[in-house]
């Protein structure tokens, strides 16, 4: 299987910046896309950004300008660094990564979550 950890939540004020980092591990043969998601509370999971094993980026609108997104392919991480943060920004964290992994038997196409990481922006 393939286990994907975050870290880098907390708290944080207004106008301040944090670092979101991500790690894949596992049986990993390829990781295609990675991506960040986020959760507030009462509210439904939303795409923050995603990256392409090639580079390519995207982004929801309410971060654009603020967050970026990157990744080191030969470490399986991803990072985002988030700027400027609002209270809005508040939410649980989550790292996504598709690829596929050997299960022991024959390598299958997945898609993985990390467990979350808590952003808190508040003075």
């Amino acid at each position: 299987q393939v286990q994907l950890v975050e870290s880098g939540g907390g708290l944080v004020q207004p106008g301040g910046s944090l670092r979101l980092s991500c790690a894949a591990s596992g049986s990993i043969h390829s990781i295609n896309t990675m991506a960040w998601y986020r959760q507030a509370p009462g509210k439904q999971r939303e795409l923050v950004a995603g990256i392409t094993r090639g580079g390519i980026t995207n982004y929801a609108d309410s971060v654009k300008g603020r967050f970026t997104i990157s990744r080191v392919n030969a470490e399986n991480t991803v990072y985002l660094q988030m700027n400027s943060l609002k209270p809005e920004d508040t939410a649980v964290y989550y790292c996504n990564a598709d690829g596929t992994y050997y299960n022991g038997l024959y390598y299958k196409e997945s898609v993985f979550w990390g467990q979350g990481t808590q952003v808190t922006v508040s003075s």
